[in-house]
């Protein structure tokens, strides 16, 4: 079951997302907040798998500086936007604060549950538009030889996990030490692996030797 926290500034707009969604078998939406600071302490008591947030917020912290300050509270959270900006720089300033997803509201219903079954399982989703958008600059960047390294583009969770897993820790260990479930170490490591093009856990321990991630304390 997928729980669902809805933030919008829009009583209306929660209450149609929330019938909507509450009539899926695998979804429920579990709390619901008006602006970004309501959103936060909501996500903090709650624990929900899946934040649906708005970004234009009058009131409080907007939906961009809300999931800043949620992915470092929370960085387990999924983040999904879902808001009206068909717009470049609404969408890379999301992607940047750590939202897993973005998707416009005229979505049709079917795109908006799938979003949120993939950002649930640790996947990415943007819209059509937005992805092509993505690859254009990507491969413009490429042309001019600006491209970071497939390091940077590792969440710092990723990276966490990495080092412990090139340390010898089992994913036990791992989960304890970061106090996350054996599960979800294991879809950060699955994460990593394809992010990297690896297959075993040795390939991730000789990456994270020449990367210089083997420092002891």
């Amino acid at each position: 079951m997928v729980k669902i926290l809805l933030v919008d500034d829009h009583a209306v707009v929660r209450s149609g997302l929330k019938l909507l969604l509450d009539g899926k078998n695998d979804m429920s939406v579990i709390g619901e907040a008006a602006d970004g600071d309501e959103a936060i302490q909501t996500a903090m008591e709650l624990r929900p798998d899946v934040v649906l947030m708005d970004l234009n917020m009058p009131h409080g912290k907007d939906g961009l500086t809300a999931t800043t300050e949620l992915k470092k509270l929370l960085p387990d959270v999924a983040v999904l936007v879902l808001t009206m900006h068909d717009d470049d720089e609404y969408l890379f300033r999301a992607i940047h604060a750590g939202a897993s997803g973005y998707i416009l509201k005229s979505a049709p219903h079917e795109e908006l549950v799938t979003a949120i079954q993939s950002v649930a399982t640790g996947n990415a989703y943007l819209y059509p538009i937005a992805t092509k958008r993505l690859m254009t600059e990507y491969i413009e960047k490429i042309k001019k030889g600006e491209t970071p390294s497939t390091y940077e583009t590792l969440s710092d969770r990723e990276k966490e996990v990495l080092a412990l897993i090139a340390k010898g820790y089992s994913n036990k260990e791992i989960s304890e030490q970061l106090i996350l479930s054996v599960k979800t170490v294991e879809s950060h490591k699955s994460n990593l692996m394809g992010k990297l093009g690896l297959k075993t856990r040795p390939d991730l321990v000789k990456y994270a030797l020449k990367k210089g991630l083997l420092s002891f304390e």
